[in-house]
């Protein structure tokens, strides 16, 4: 199987062209080539595939082999990966996700793609449609009692679940720790994306992510996007902020029309082919 790996600000997928290759079990392909010691190593899969409906499908994989609905790092890339392949020669693609139809505008220079900045639609608020269960509304600043601690959360939704806490300093912080117990809290029915967000000024905060199904990452542009708008809802920030996250920077914009506007790099790393092998799975 003939493969790209590819990273926005140090979150690294793995992109399969299906246009061009079938995988019979990509939750299983996911888990294995995601490996970072038996694998090639990765946050999730990322496959492209035809689209009746836009110009290209993507579908996601995380790292634990269950299936996301969107990745803002992610889709920056899968628009770089079309655009650089010659598989489109449009700056403003129409792609299709399990989130919606997600459109990236590409910045092309010596014909490839250097950024892109990516409308990720409007955030959801409504408790329902995070979702978390509970009384109808939104959730804002609201206690949740995880283990023996109590945390003020604030959720949203981008077309998956997100929890985003402020903290004083965000390297202070036991993600590994917290994250996937808030990840699998009763609360939310199918899980959430955890962010630990400390705000620098109105316009700029530092941020860490846990991932669902794939833990700490470098990046999350969902939830990069989740916290801009969970900053406005605590009058901490600013509709326009700079993030920075543990792999580098984001900009996100709350725009007049209500919908997140997401910036950040796209890298190729390398590509290979995958010779999968259950040999590397027989364990002690």
């Amino acid at each position: 199987m003939k493969f790209v790996k590819m990273q926005g600000a140090g979150n690294d997928y793995i992109y399969v062209d299906c246009t061009d290759e079938e995988i019979e079990d990509p939750q299983e392909t996911a888990r294995r080539i995601s490996d970072r010691h038996f694998g090639v190593g990765a946050d999730g899969l990322i496959l492209i595939c035809r689209s009746q409906v836009a110009d290209f499908k993507m579908r996601i994989f995380n790292a634990d082999g269950s299936q996301a609905q969107m990745c803002g790092n992610g889709v920056r890339c899968f628009a770089k990966y079309v655009y650089d392949r010659g598989m489109t020669k449009k700056e403003t693609l129409r792609i299709e996700t399990p989130a919606g139809i997600i459109k990236p505008d590409l910045h092309v220079s010596a014909g490839k793609v250097i950024r892109v900045r990516v409308n990720m639609g409007r955030p959801r608020l409504q408790r329902a449609e995070i979702p978390m269960a509970g009384e109808a509304g939104r959730v804002i600043d609201e206690p949740l009692q995880v283990d023996t601690k109590v945390v003020r959360i604030t959720a949203v939704s981008m077309g998956n679940p997100h929890v985003v806490i402020f903290v004083d300093d965000v390297s202070e912080v036991p993600v590994g720790t917290l994250g996937p117990m808030i990840e699998k809290h009763p609360a939310f029915p199918e899980r959430t994306n955890v962010h630990f967000v400390e705000v620098v000024s109105p316009r700029e905060a530092r941020q860490r992510s846990w991932e669902r199904g794939s833990g700490e990452t470098l990046a999350c542009g969902t939830g990069a996007s989740a916290a801009l708008v969970a900053g406005c809802l605590n009058e901490k920030l600013q509709a326009e902020v700079t993030v920075h996250v543990r792999g580098g920077i984001l900009e996100v914009v709350w725009s007049d029309d209500d919908s997140i506007y997401l910036t950040g790099p796209a890298e190729t790393v390398f590509e290979g082919e995958w010779f999968d092998s259950d040999t590397a799975y027989q364990r002690i």
